[in-house]
């Protein structure tokens, strides 16, 4: 009687301990989720100096997968962030009938030298077809602001800080019809679905006038 007392004791002793390491493992693996919607799910994943960004379908098939070196290649200058997806978003839609997805996320970069420093912010908007596995559109947005010293005599005796916003790409804007309007200062493109060719066609291009301020 001692003994089956005692087996069943090593059972349920040990299945509690199974049951808590399936539970973390799980709980483990769901943390790495940055967003889901629909049938698609984002993950980021930590690995040595390295993440892998990638998004998988409810049927574990994956649409992309992005490597993202965070340890960074420069020898002359400290990074920060290195490009580690932040804010990602997944939005299922439909256009002309088809659903598609649009996923997004930023990534941000800080470079700082001695006297330079770089802090670029990128927005990913990309659309994709979950069934046919295709990358329909992508668009980068990005913004980079540099602080800068500048000497003013060759001795290094004085000095000024320098700050000013460089722009580059377009602005991604998806309608509720599922077409697709890219803008800038002097651009402006409408993109809307083709779902006899799994595209997107480009069906408006404007070239807005450069308007140049007067000297006085």
């Amino acid at each position: 009687m001692k003994k089956i007392i005692l087996l069943l004791a090593v059972f349920l002793c040990c299945s509690s301990i199974y049951s808590q390491k399936k539970k973390a493992a799980k709980n483990a693996s769901s943390s790495n989720v940055i967003a889901n919607a629909a049938n698609l799910t984002a993950a980021l994943t930590p690995d040595k100096d390295t993440y892998r960004f990638e998004v998988k379908t409810d049927k574990k098939e994956t649409l992309f997968v992005k490597q993202i070196d965070v340890k960074g290649n420069e020898k002359s200058a400290a990074t920060k962030n290195n490009n580690i997806p932040v804010g990602c978003k997944i939005t299922p839609f439909t256009a002309k009938g088809t659903p598609l997805y649009c996923i997004t996320w930023t990534e941000n970069k800080v470079t700082e030298a001695a006297e330079k420093t770089e802090d670029r912010t990128q927005i990913h908007s990309e659309i994709w077809n979950a069934v046919t596995k295709k990358r329909l559109l992508e668009n980068v947005q990005t913004t980079t602001k540099i602080k800068e010293i500048l000497w003013l005599d060759k001795l290094k005796n004085a000095s000024q800080t320098s700050e000013k916003m460089r722009r580059e790409g377009l602005v991604f804007s998806l309608t509720n019809e599922g077409d697709v309007a890219l803008t800038g200062k002097n651009q402006e493109n409408k993109l809307v679905y083709n779902p006899a060719t799994d595209n997107y066609d480009n069906v408006k291009s404007n070239l807005m006038p450069i308007t140049k301020s007067k000297k006085k």
